[in-house]
């Protein structure tokens, strides 16, 4: 009576671990490897800002602005000029998301190995502000 009950438990854990890892998503698949962000200006509304990283270069034609930017390990690289201003640029930190550290738990290894290479495992924050000054 005892195996069969060990036996019963252990298949209840067993099911009880495969729904879990179903339910659970990579972050690549819950957020994916793009992202929104937002630039803001002050004093100087209607600046244009270029963003790059590593995987690639977008722009804002008039701030505030949003565009649609690749996630990546490497840090944003923010430059906004405006005439009668002085050109700013400005390092904007890529964090890791918490998302990340429970891929390891539910998707594994792999799963945390292709978050990370392709960015889907990282951030920036959705609210960039730049600060301009007078020329």
């Amino acid at each position: 009576m005892q195996v069969v009950n060990k036996i019963k438990n252990t298949g209840m854990i067993a099911v009880m671990l495969f729904v879990a890892m179903l339910t659970s998503s990579c972050a690549s698949i819950v957020s994916g490897t793009h992202q929104p962000v937002s630039i803001k200006t002050t004093p100087a509304i209607g600046a244009t800002c270029s963003l790059e990283n590593n995987k690639g270069k977008w722009y804002v034609n008039q701030t505030p602005g949003s565009v649609t930017v690749s996630r990546s390990y490497h840090d944003m690289h923010v430059v906004c000029q405006k005439p009668g201003y002085k050109k700013v640029e400005k390092l904007v930190s890529s964090n890791t998301k918490a998302m990340a550290f429970g891929n390891v738990i539910f998707g594994g290894v792999i799963g945390a190995g292709v978050d990370v290479a392709d960015g889907a495992a990282y951030d920036y924050p959705a609210d960039i502000m730049v600060d301009m000054r007078r020329a």
